[in-house]
């Protein structure tokens, strides 16, 4: 019997979401599995992979071939890495401590990296946000400001208007007041 390392769809439209299964090689996609791993969600960013590393190292060691989706995934998390060390070990290449002492090295490095890039997309969308208020409140001072300039025009259009109005009223007031004398 084949064994197979793969993802199994679930989720809604559009929106999908994976199990990590470990299944029979002739069995459907969505179908029969021998066990769960895990989830892999792409939807984020960076996508969040999460899954037994015991597990999934366990099933490789036993045989189990990863499909090549689920292969760059278990890279990603150093499994295949900790497999490669392992074959080391057991050939007597290398010892368990130096095996042990290398994975932890390289999955600290590859944390810090994890994090540098969440650390990064989060400034940068802080900044794009903060960018984008900035231009927000130009453009409203500007509007702002050409508002005040059109109501100053209006009163200034408006003033010697008044003031011709109130001429020919004065004028016509004078006039009365003499036809009364």
């Amino acid at each position: 019997m084949a064994v197979k390392i793969r993802l199994a769809r679930r989720g809604r439209k559009k929106a999908a979401i994976y199990d990590i299964v470990v299944a029979d090689a002739r069995a459907p996609r969505d179908g029969k599995f021998i066990e769960k791993l895990g989830t892999y969600n792409p939807n984020t960013n960076p996508a969040s992979i999460d899954f037994s590393e015991e597990k999934a190292f366990q099933w490789l060691m036993n045989g189990a071939q990863p499909t090549d989706t689920v292969k760059a995934m278990l890279s990603y998390r150093g499994i295949l890495y900790k497999k490669h060390l392992q074959i080391g070990v057991a050939k007597g290449a290398i010892s368990q401590e130096t095996a042990d002492a290398r994975f932890e090295e390289w999955k600290k490095e590859k944390e810090a990296k994890i994090e540098g890039k969440r650390s990064t997309l989060g400034s940068e969308k802080e900044a794009k946000r903060k960018a984008a208020f900035e231009a927000e409140t130009k453009v409203k001072e500007a509007r702002a400001e050409a508002i005040r300039q059109r109501e100053a025009a209006k009163l200034a259009a408006d003033a010697p208007a008044a003031e011709t109005e109130e001429a020919p009223e004065a004028a016509a007031e004078g006039e009365s007041t003499e036809e009364q004398a």
